[in-house]
């Protein structure tokens, strides 16, 4: 819960606030942007009080999702609404799950629900609420861990729905020992004709992206930047190998989609296949000679 007494100088008088144990996941910012901005400080804060009903549900949004409670209101707000608004719709069948970890420093967990069979990819918070909600959508089938980082809670929705873990042999730890469905190598593994987990290596040894339909799943592999405009990648946060990401970067190319939802960053809309091969082909040239 976050605590009024250690709230951070850079709020703006009113009801909500952010403390001292912000750790700039960014979640809230991508929220609620018309309520909450970064500081210099290098940590997230209430830079303009919201003033409608829709602006409240949004912070109050931000407030749930918080993966270190560092979100506060005062007088309490009711966030019963914004509880039940996850998983939150981002297009067709896929979803965010809202409730971040702090285990995986506030990562972005996904939910596609389809009758095939409901995938989870990432793990969130096991917070009861969002599992009560994703058991009424159909629970989950597979449960896809793109990277060692982001594994979160991935024991209790195992236990809880059953679901098969997807996870690279190369970011296989001693959490994550007995996942079902291990991936070994660089070439790309179908789960069925719509889900392709495609290696990824260069974050992790054992980076893998998953493919469906129009959306790629990227962990922490690749993201858009903060305007929405292009996509990014960067080697300040690549702890395996950066040419080894780039080469994995170059790979996607031979890959159609349209949008890339990541676990830290932004997402990335192109209007069609053909837009997104030519931002990835522009991120190509602008990260090669940093090589």
């Amino acid at each position: 819960m976050a605590r009024l007494s250690e709230r951070v100088p850079e709020n703006v008088p009113g009801q909500f606030f952010v403390d001292s144990t912000c750790i700039d996941c960014d979640l809230c910012r991508q929220l609620a942007p018309e309520t909450f901005a970064e500081s210099p400080n290098g940590r997230s804060f209430v830079f303009q009080q919201p003033n409608r009903d829709g602006q409240r549900h949004r912070a109050s949004m931000a407030l749930v999702a918080c993966p270190t409670a560092s979100i506060g209101a005062v007088p309490k707000t009711d966030i019963q609404r914004a509880v039940k608004a996850f998983p939150e719709p981002i297009s067709g069948e896929v979803y965010f799950s809202g409730f971040a970890s702090e285990s995986s420093f506030g990562a972005s967990s996904y939910f596609i629900q389809r009758p095939r069979g409901n995938v989870l990819v990432d793990s969130p918070r096991a917070a009861r609420p969002l599992m009560h909600r994703i058991e009424a959508m159909g629970g989950v089938k597979w449960m896809f861990l793109s990277h060692r980082d982001d594994i979160a809670d991935h024991g209790a929705y195992h236990r809880e729905f059953h679901c098969a873990r997807v996870l690279h042999r190369d970011d296989i730890g001693q959490g994550t020992r007995e996942v079902e469905i291990p991936i070994a190598g660089n070439s790309p593994v179908s789960l069925d004709e719509e889900l392709t987990v495609i290696p990824v290596p260069g974050h992790t040894p054992g980076s893998t992206a998953l493919l469906y339909r129009e959306f790629l799943f990227t962990g922490d592999h690749l993201w858009g930047t903060d305007d929405g405009l292009h996509l990014s990648a960067s080697r300040s946060v690549c702890w395996f190998s950066w040419p080894e990401q780039i080469r994995s970067i170059e790979r996607l190319l031979g890959y159609e989609f349209q949008w890339v939802l990541p676990g830290h960053g932004r997402r990335f809309r192109a209007d069609s296949a053909a837009a997104m091969r030519a931002e990835l082909e522009k991120l190509l040239k602008r990260l090669k000679p940093r090589e």
